[in-house]
This record gives structure tokens, sequence and C-alpha cells, in this order.
């Protein structure tokens, strides 16, 4: 008989989620990750391999690379319905790539683990680490990438559709977290996990203690986001506030309890639509400030430890958008280049 995932989630009484898909070996899984995870990614851990076992109808002992293959081939079709609709991006009409990478590695991860435990009947991993072609058979390397992505440059706002949005904001808490976002570079999680204790007045820094990975870092932040968050202490958050949280609900059932990551969604995207943008997530607005800090001279170095980015590959990608930084660093060597074939013609 073959088994049927079910994602579920169960809040414990201690109130830490966790989640289950109905077997044994993966729900074991699960358990053993959150202790070396964070929350987000644990549920998404449970959700991909809800799909792949959904998709690949077996026993986690049985599946095989041809499995793997064919699940990729199936996430790559477009879904019923939608077959001529294509993403401008990549053309392509199934999930993207991005979306099949994660869930190949939320595969690759359990059978890791599987293999670790070494009380199961697995003993290779099934998901390639990629396609094998002449070159990489004789050098011993990965070969070709199983799903091949889009590299994109991510999109960012002009000054005027910055000023737009924060004159679309109409609370100074919402202020605060915007301009934690377009001059801090946080993060969304980032800006909704700061504590009161997070904040360093005298220093014009902030301790992030919610970062990707679990990582801590101590980051400059403009007067500006203080003199606003000072605003919002004054004359907005509840008295009657019990959670240390900085962004609090201002109103509602949920009024003094820690703003949720679909509720700075709803403030942004309600802002955004009332300042006749089309576009700004919170991500834009991170992409936005490191861009605009390449702009104005700050080294990539700098960049790298503001953002919050462990390899600085990552943090390469704002010299590429930093267009009149890349235009000025192009025409001052061209310029060096003709002057010293003048010379040389002169001569």
């Amino acid at each position: 008989m073959v088994w049927s995932p079910s994602f579920e989630c169960h809040v414990r009484p201690d109130g830490e989620r966790e989640y289950r898909i109905g077997h044994e070996l993966v729900d074991q899984f699960l358990e053993f990750v959150v202790g070396r995870a964070r929350p987000n990614t644990v549920r998404c851990y449970a959700h991909d391999l809800s799909v792949f076992f959904t998709v690949v109808a077996k026993e986690p002992a049985e599946v095989t690379s041809k499995d793997v293959m064919a699940f990729v081939t199936a996430q790559r079709r477009p879904r019923p319905g939608v077959e001529k609709v294509v993403r401008i991006a990549d053309g392509s009409s199934g999930l993207s790539a991005a979306t099949i990478k994660r869930r190949l590695a939320a595969v690759s991860c359990l059978y890791g683990y599987l293999i670790t435990r070494d009380d199961v009947a697995v003993t290779v991993n099934p998901v390639p680490r990629g396609i094998a072609t002449r070159q990489s058979r004789s050098r011993k390397g990965r070969g070709l990438p199983l799903v091949r992505g889009v590299r994109r440059l991510p999109r960012i706002l002009d000054p005027e559709e910055i000023e737009a949005l924060m004159g679309a904001l109409r609370t100074d808490r919402d202020r605060a977290m915007v301009q934690a976002m377009v001059l801090g570079g946080l993060r969304r999680c980032e800006v909704l996990g700061l504590r009161l204790g997070d904040l360093r007045l005298g220093e014009w820094r902030v301790m992030i203690t919610e970062g990707k990975g679990g990582h801590e870092r101590l980051v400059p932040l403009s007067p500006t986001f203080f003199a606003t968050v000072a605003r919002y202490m004054n004359d907005e958050r509840p008295p009657e506030a019990s959670s240390d949280s900085l962004f609090v609900s201002l109103k509602g059932p949920h009024r003094g309890q820690p703003l949720s990551t679909p509720g700075l969604d709803e403030i942004v995207r309600a802002a955004r639509r009332r300042a006749g943008l089309s576009h700004g997530t919170c991500h834009e607005l991170r992409h936005t400030c490191f861009t605009r800090l390449r702009e104005a001279g700050m080294a990539i170095e700098a960049i790298q430890a503001q953002a919050g980015h462990r390899s600085i590959s990552s943090t390469r990608v704002y010299l590429h958008l930093s267009v009149d930084w890349l235009a000025d660093e192009y025409r001052r060597a061209v310029e060096a280049i003709e002057a010293q074939a003048l010379v040389g013609v002169a001569q």
C-alpha cells in the first residue's frame, strides 16, 4: 500500500510549531531539523517533501535517481488550465528553477539524514549532483546542473518612487519599518524580529538577532530611522503592549501583539497601491538600499557586512545594479586608454 503525504502543522503547548506529513522517517527528519534550521525552513522542508512524495508515490527507501529526474520534468510542466501562460523572465510556464532547486535541496537533505542514520535501507542519495558529461567524468566534477537557473537582477525603486511610497504610509510605525529596509537594508523577518533591547540609541545601530540562518550582526542605521521610531513609541505604540517586539499591531483584536509577516506585507502593498506603484516589495526595498549605498561609494565588503551575506558573491550583484557607478568607471577607464593611444600616435 502506497502512503499518501498529508501536510500538517501542530502547535505545541510551548508555542512551537511541529510539521508532519504522515511518514515515520520523514517526520523524524523534520523533528531533527528543528534544532538546526529556522522555523520557516522547517515549514518549507515539510511542504516540499509533501509535494515530492505526492508526485513520486513511493516509500523513501524505494526512490531512485530516475524518480527524481521524472519529478523535475513534472515540475517544469505547465499547470492545467494555464498552459499558454509563460513567465517573461525565462519563457517557461512551469515552476521556476528556484522553486524546483529548493524542493530538490529538501529531498537531498532528507536522504543525507537517512544515510547518516545508518539504520535504514538507504545507502545512496537519489538526488544527482548533476548531469554527467565527458569532461566531468574525466575530472570527477559535478557536470551540468540538474536544474539550470536564470540569474536575474533584482528590481529597485527610483528616488521618486521611494518618496511616493513613504508619502503613502499612514503611521510612524509603518514609516519606521520601511526606513529600516530602505536605509538599513534589513530583511522583512529582521524588521519584524527587532526587540526593544536591540536598539543601540547612542550608537545609531541595531542588533539583528533574527537574521537569515540564525546569524547575529550589529549594523548601523540612519538617525532618521531612530527619530521615526521615537515618534512611534511616544504617540502610537499601545501602552498596554506586553511584548518586547519593537513593532506591534496598533488596532484590532491583536492590538499590542507582535506584527505578523502578512501584516507587514499588507501595509507595504496598500501603500504601494495608494502611491500608484507597480512594484516595491519588501525585498526590493532592501535591494534599493544596497544599490544606493554602492552608488554612493560604499565598499562592497562593507555592503556585505551590512547585508549579512555570508558569501561576497551574493553581494556582487549590486555592482551590476549600480548603473551610474559602472558607467562612470567605464568612462574613466576608456578615457585613460584613449589618452594613451593618442600619445602613441603623436610619438
